[in-house]
């Protein structure tokens, strides 16, 4: 009787250690302010608990309880605000990690690349500590000049950048990506000259009353020299560039990062990275459409992950940027650039039109889902007749086809864009940086107050994403909900107050609706059980602090599938 007692209390002791190895969480989280994303209106539970990656209760504190186990981690907020990690709805990862070894030429409060005198002096101080980087790739790299911050009001110039060496090539590249300028002896490398054409979907400018080039190069005058130097680039440098591109996403909060217009190159690096298992958070790429057609019919995208990296879909690019008076608009900029007409409105990337149509036609016959750059109002039309075409070819599909930027989009270009299920993706963060550039000098003070329209789409039962474009804006996800919220521009000016939207939907644009374009939403984007215990812990509530004050709030954790990818040295 007594051997069949301690045979019976040891089956019990069994199935309790069988119940904890399969119930029992690897972690809770518990103490603070823990927000769902889950419906329409805020949802706070009180705990979370994570196992092998997932999340596998988010309720009650009495819940959790049934998932305690010996070996469980009992993690206390201690007031802190726990959120679903953060989704980049659109960006370049790889070039966040370039502009992070790259000369760091942005104007406050990012920088201090103010005026010219001060780009000078950040280029020769990072051409003296960068002595092997230049002697091994040959040239000097400056990453986010903005004319529109600069003192002087004026990019500047190669006479410029000539002191800082007029033997080796210098190159600086504008804050939007979409503008270069170059020293003479890097126009010389480029073969620009008097006698050179401007490129198709580009412009080299030149000096007044000359041909001569004047540094300054746009789009593809700059795309091609820029692809070509970085294509001088050899494995260990585009890891390190690539790594440090995620160390720059995961201090904002970011567990999955998004590889916009993404080339062969770029994306085998990533493939390399993710072999060698290096990949801290999910990378998703959309190789360029144009350039990376014969990549994109060999590989295709993939709906999964492999450690950390798929092919998603294929980006497309129509125009360029308003802050650099690049986008392609319907009516004039305000203020030309130098050497245009008053009549100046921008440009299309491509000058047929049925080119970006038969690019669009390629993304539907082969199901790829299709990102497409367009800032400008011309570029919607454009897109939207191309999206309209290709509809009725391919059918209308669940394809969530998305509109990058859309940032001067008309109110008769929202309601076509419902219809034919094309969801924007808004650059709400240009009311901070560039709201008083845009009121002043390109678009003037009614279509200013329009941009990326968020409120707006709302209100005709549309969702959207937000987003930084790094390396346009640093990847700052903080920055992206104080924009949103507050539209208040560098002077103080709310930049069109009709289209603030609340603090809840602008965690919903980079949480569960950047999940849902990406057609993730099933395993992101907030915090349910069996989704990705992918978390980002605050050290604020953006929804219970003054709306002016969001822009404080610090980044304490960011957590990938149970593992802490950042931490905040502030709150050790």
């Amino acid at each position: 009787m007594k051997n069949i007692l301690l045979t019976f209390m040891l089956l019990i002791a069994l199935a309790s250690c069988k119940k904890e190895a399969k119930d029992s969480a690897d972690a809770i989280f518990y103490g603070g302010d823990i927000i769902t994303m889950e419906g329409s209106q805020p949802q706070y539970i009180e705990a979370v608990g994570v196992k092998n990656g997932k999340i596998i209760f988010a309720g009650s504190i009495a819940e959790a309880k049934n998932f305690k186990g010996s070996k469980t981690e009992m993690k206390d907020l201690k007031g802190k605000t726990m959120l679903p990690g953060f989704i980049d709805a659109h960006g370049h990862v790889w070039n966040a990690g370039f502009q992070a070894v790259a000369a760091n030429l942005l104007p406050a409060p990012d920088g201090t690349g103010n005026d010219i005198a001060s780009i000078i002096s950040l280029l020769n101080k990072w051409k003296a500590s960068n002595k092997n980087a230049i002697g091994k790739y040959g040239w000097i790299v400056g990453f986010g000049y903005d004319d529109a911050q600069l003192k002087e009001k004026l990019p500047p110039t190669a006479d410029d950048l000539d002191k800082v060496s007029s033997t080796i090539p210098v190159i600086i590249i504008h804050q939007s990506g979409h503008l270069a300028v170059m020293n003479h002896k890097a126009l010389e490398m480029s073969g620009y000259n008097a006698a050179s054409k401007n490129p198709a979907g580009g412009v080299i400018r030149r000096k007044n009353g000359s041909n001569e080039p004047n540094g300054v190069v746009e789009e593809m005058a700059m795309f091609a020299p820029l692809f070509k130097m970085m294509g001088t680039l050899d494995e260990e440098a585009n890891e390190k560039i690539a790594e440090a591109g995620l160390k720059s996403y995961v201090r904002f909060g970011f567990t999955t990062a998004q590889e916009g217009r993404a080339t062969s190159d770029v994306c085998n690096t990533w493939l390399k990275l993710a072999a060698k298992n290096k990949l801290t958070i999910d990378v998703a790429a959309y190789p360029d459409i144009q350039s990376q057609m014969a990549y994109m019919k060999k590989n295709g995208i993939q709906k999964e992950y492999k450690n950390h990296f798929r092919i998603a879909g294929v980006k497309l690019s129509l125009d360029g940027s308003p802050q650099g008076k690049t986008a392609w608009l319907t009516k004039p900029y305000i203020i030309p650039p130098p050497g245009q007409p008053k009549t100046y409105a921008g440009y299309p990337a491509f000058p047929k039109e049925s080119d970006a149509i038969a690019l669009v036609d390629s993304a539907y016959a082969n199901n790829w889902q299709i990102l497409a750059h367009c800032n400008g109002d011309a570029a919607i039309d454009e897109y939207i007749a191309a999206v309209k075409h290709a509809t009725q070819l391919y059918g209308k599909k669940d394809r969530r086809t998305v509109a990058i930027h859309a940032q001067t989009a008309r109110l008769d270009q929202l309601d076509a864009m419902k219809s034919l299920g094309i969801m924007p993706s808004f650059f709400g963060m240009h009311t901070y940086y560039w709201g008083d550039w845009h009121r002043d000098e390109t678009l003037g003070k009614e279509r200013a107050y329009r941009i990326s329209p968020a409120e707006t789409a709302l209100k005709k039962g549309m969702i959207f994403t937000q987003h930084h474009d790094a390396p346009v804006a640093l990847p700052n996800s903080i920055m992206i909900l104080y924009s949103v919220v507050n539209r208040i521009s560098r002077s103080g000016d709310v930049i069109g107050p009709e289209e603030r939207i609340s603090a809840y939907d602008a965690l919903r644009s980079i949480t569960i609706w950047a999940a849902y374009q990406y057609f993730e939403e099933n395993n992101k984007g907030s915090l349910k059980k069996g989704k990705l215990a992918d978390l980002v812990i605050l050290d604020k509530n953006p929804l219970k602090i003054d709306p002016l004050k969001i822009k404080d709030i610090q980044v304490v954790e960011t957590i990938k599938e149970g593992k802490t990818v950042f931490r905040n040295a502030a709150f050790n």
